[in-house]
């Protein structure tokens, strides 16, 4: 993987640049759609692909564990030829998971012991079956095995989970070191910042991973319920360490607001499953702001969705029509939902890019996450 960066704004710390990886080019900043399990749910690849313009994609290392399985996915030759994706992917580690299964999970040094969610089965984790298992999916870039932390979290549980985290990390990086790829290229490996909301842990975990000189970094255990101005103040404090050479990634964020205010100190790739999930519930972002496609007053509005966004679903279909297969139950109106919400995303990145380059995004993000956290 080759990261270049290319343009700096210059009112922020907002960065535009091109990460290169076996399967094309990623132009960052960048929103990764999540694929679960091999699927970005209710959204074909082709779709993805000409209509939404997605650049990579997200998979899940515990869920595509779980099925189809590795035995599967290698005997497809990786996750790539197995969906039919031929561009970047990511794989996160199931340090998530192991957060969100906490009634069913023991977490000690060795890794940690859950129940599939699925049968009950037992199943364990830890840095080095992580490493296989993202080994076996075939993703351009994969993710340290870490835990995350609550939020609220007491401050001792965060510095022991923070230090585990790191033994976790090295234990990743020897094993990564030690195995090959599968499938002819080679994979990026990043690691994760931890540390809760408090400064002097996440100061100390971004320096250790920093010193790891990893082809890129990832900030985790944020978008867990902590109000977003303490989000905002601990990847602030991670941005000034997390080496400026390398990509920045955003675990698991967030709403478009949160998306421009993180570029603006220096995050480069975000991924959330918010656009999806939203737009199956009839929730929908557009560029003049979010709308609930559900209520009455779009029952006879023939206007387009969203007009702003070209072609597709977004100039297509009318709000009535879609209301109307919410109100049917029709899943067709699901799909449309999760195609103009991901549309939309991917529109965003483009935009902010755009602005970055011509050095204008400081004034322009400010008029637009006024704009784009308004409901219609």
């Amino acid at each position: 993987m080759d990261f270049q960066l290319q343009y700096k704004d210059p009112n922020t710390k907002a960065r535009a640049g091109k990460i290169t990886t076996a399967h094309g080019e990623i132009e960052t900043p960048i929103f990764m759609p999540v694929g679960t399990i091999g699927s970005v749910k209710n959204v074909p690849q082709d779709i993805l692909l000409d209509e939404i313009e997605a650049q990579i994609i997200l998979g899940n290392t515990y869920h595509l564990y779980l099925r189809p399985g590795t035995n599967i996915i290698e005997k497809a030759g990786g996750l790539h030829k197995f969906m039919s994706w031929d561009k970047p992917m990511l794989t996160d580690s199931g340090g998530f998971q192991v957060y969100s299964l906490a009634e069913n999970r023991k977490i000690k040094e060795e890794g940690v012991s859950f129940r599939s969610h699925i049968d009950g089965s037992k199943l364990f984790f830890s840095p080095e079956v992580a490493i296989d298992i993202q080994r076996a999916i075939g993703a351009d870039i994969i993710m340290a095995f870490d835990e995350c932390t609550p939020y609220p979290c007491d401050k001792q549980y965060a510095a022991n989970s923070m230090h585990m985290t790191h033994r976790w990390l090295d234990r990743c990086i020897t094993h990564f070191e030690n195995t090959p790829a599968k499938y002819g290229y080679e994979q990026a490996f990043f690691p994760i910042v931890q540390g809760s909301t408090y400064k002097d842990l996440r100061k100390q975990s971004a320096e250790y991973i920093a010193s790891k000189n990893a082809e890129g970094n990832a900030i985790g255990g944020l978008s867990v319920g902590e109000p977003a101005e303490e989000m905002y103040e601990m990847c602030e404090l991670v941005c000034t360490i997390l080496p400026e050479d390398k990509p920045r990634y955003l675990m698991g964020v967030g709403t478009p607001a949160n998306l421009l205010e993180n570029i603006a100190l220096g995050i480069d790739m975000f991924d959330c499953v918010m656009p999806t999930r939203n737009g199956r519930r009839g929730y929908l972002f557009t560029t003049e702001g979010i709308l609930n496609i559900r209520n009455k007053k779009w029952e006879d509005d023939f206007s387009p969705i969203d007009p702003n966004l070209p072609g597709g679903v977004s100039s297509k279909f009318t709000k009535a029509y879609l209301r109307h297969l919410f109100a049917a139950n029709e899943l067709y109106g699901t799909q449309i939902g999760s195609i103009q919400n991901l549309r939309f995303y991917l529109w965003l990145m483009k935009q902010a890019r755009e602005q970055i380059i011509a050095g204008t995004f400081a004034e322009w993000k400010k008029k637009m996450v006024a704009k784009f956290s308004r409901r219609l």
